[in-house]
């Protein structure tokens, strides 16, 4: 079962707009590596769930991984050959709302190399252009 809230306040929300950049979440706060968006949109949970589970596979369980984000807001649709009015449609899916300069994933424990190749086959799963960032304090070898 993909991401979801538990419970929500109100089950239908607004699309709202998707502007500007990220001012929180864009810099790392746990791991030593990290996928930044470059891009912005909306990840569905099912998008975030594949690119979870194939991080988390090429690195064959090692390390630690974090999800920086969540899939918090409804995304609704009318069915299809329906008459306009009557109504907003019903909740298909939940999605996270991605500005340019968010951290999706962030990783630890592993070396550099492996962590790169690793983002890189998760950025394939997701929508819009990221980029691979480290923390500044690691050297290059070391890790």
């Amino acid at each position: 079962m993909p991401l979801m809230p538990k419970r929500v306040k109100y089950r239908k929300q607004h699309r709202g707009r998707r502007t500007g950049i990220a001012s929180r979440g864009n810099a790392l706060a746990f791991g030593d590596y990290g996928l930044k968006a470059l891009g912005e949109g909306w990840l569905t949970a099912i998008q975030l769930e594949a690119a979870r589970v194939a991080l988390a596979r090429h690195v064959k369980r090692g390390g630690k991984i974090w999800l920086r984000i969540f899939p918090d807001k409804a995304y609704t649709k009318k069915p299809a050959e329906t008459r306009m009015g009557k109504g907003k449609g019903n909740v298909e899916y939940y999605v996270s709302v991605v500005k340019p300069g968010q951290i999706l994933f962030e990783m630890g424990g592993v070396p550099e190399e492996l962590a790169r190749s690793a983002m890189r086959i998760c950025a394939y799963k997701i929508p819009f252009q990221t980029r691979f960032v480290r923390r500044e304090g690691i050297s290059h070898a070391a890790a």
